[in-house]
C-alpha cells in the first residue's frame, strides 16, 4: 500500500526543463503531492507540465511566476494562468498587484499569493535596492499584512518570519508559505534566511518549498521522504 503523501512538502522543480522536470517527479514517486514550477522553466515547458501534473498525475501544482506589473496587466496575465487549474500563483506583494490578481481570478480555485521579502535577500540587499530602513523581518511583517489587506489567500516568507505573521490577525485563515528551507545537514546555497523543516512548520507555516535537497540527491525519492518523515 503506497503511503498517504503530505502535501505540506512542496517540490520546487528547479531543472531546465519539462521532461526532465517530469522524469523526477517520477523518481520522486507517490509520497510527494505537490510541485512548485518556476520562472527558470517557463519557456522549457513549464506550463504545459504543470498540466501534465495536474491532469494526467492529480498532483498539486504551485507555478512560482512572482507576476509585477500594472494592474490590468496582471489581472490579464492572472486569468489567463489560471486556465490551467493552478493551486498556487505568486505575485509580488504590493497592494495593486495583489488585488488585480484576486481579480484576474475570480471565479477560479487557484489562491494567490503574495511575496513578501525573497529569501536570498538580508538587509544589504534591501540597501542597495533602496528599499526603506528597518530590520527585514519587520518589512515582511509588514508586507504581509498590507498583501492580506488588498485580498491574498497567502504570502510567501522565510520561515524566520513565519510565526510573526502567523500572530497577524489578518492572517487568520491565510497560508503561510515558505522557502529557504533546508534539512540541518545540507548547504545554504543561495539562501540566506533558513530553517529546518520542522522549525518552520512549528512556527506557523502551512507548507515548505524544498529544491536543490531532493533534486540534486543521489536518490530524489530517499531524500524528500526524508524530510517527510521529519514532520510526522
Amino acid at each position: 500500500m503506497a503511503p498517504t503523501p503530505d502535501d505540506r512538502l512542496i517540490v520546487a522543480l528547479d531543472v531546465a526543463d519539462g521532461l526532465t522536470g517530469l522524469t523526477l517527479t517520477q523518481r520522486i514517486g507517490p509520497r510527494v503531492s505537490f510541485y512548485k514550477i518556476g520562472l527558470g522553466m517557463l519557456t522549457g515547458g513549464g506550463l504545459a507540465l504543470a498540466h501534465e501534473l495536474k491532469q494526467e498525475h492529480g498532483k498539486r501544482v504551485f507555478l512560482d511566476m512572482k507576476l509585477f506589473d500594472i494592474g490590468a496587466t496582471v489581472e490579464a496575465a492572472v486569468r489567463g494562468l489560471c486556465q490551467f487549474d493552478l493551486d498556487f500563483l505568486t505575485v509580488h506583494g504590493d497592494p495593486h498587484v495583489v488585488r488585480a490578481a484576486k481579480e484576474g481570478a475570480s471565479g477560479r480555485d487557484t489562491k494567490i499569493l503574495a511575496v513578501t521579502v525573497l529569501t536570498s535577500l538580508d538587509r544589504q540587499d534591501l540597501d542597495a535596492a533602496l528599499i526603506r530602513d528597518g530590520a527585514v523581518s519587520d518589512l515582511v511583517v509588514d508586507r504581509a499584512a498590507r498583501a492580506f489587506e488588498a485580498g491574498a489567500d497567502g504570502v510567501i516568507a522565510s520561515p524566520h518570519e513565519a510565526a510573526a505573521i502567523r500572530a497577524l490577525p489578518e492572517a487568520e485563515g491565510r497560508l503561510i508559505v515558505t522557502p529557504g528551507v533546508r534539512p540541518a545537514d545540507s548547504a545554504r546555497n543561495d539562501q540566506k534566511r533558513v530553517a529546518t523543516p520542522v522549525e518552520a512548520i512549528s512556527a506557523g507555516a502551512d507548507h515548505i518549498v524544498v529544491g536543490r535537497p531532493i533534486w540534486a540527491a543521489a536518490n530524489p525519492a530517499v531524500a524528500a521522504g526524508d524530510i517527510l518523515d521529519t514532520l510526522r
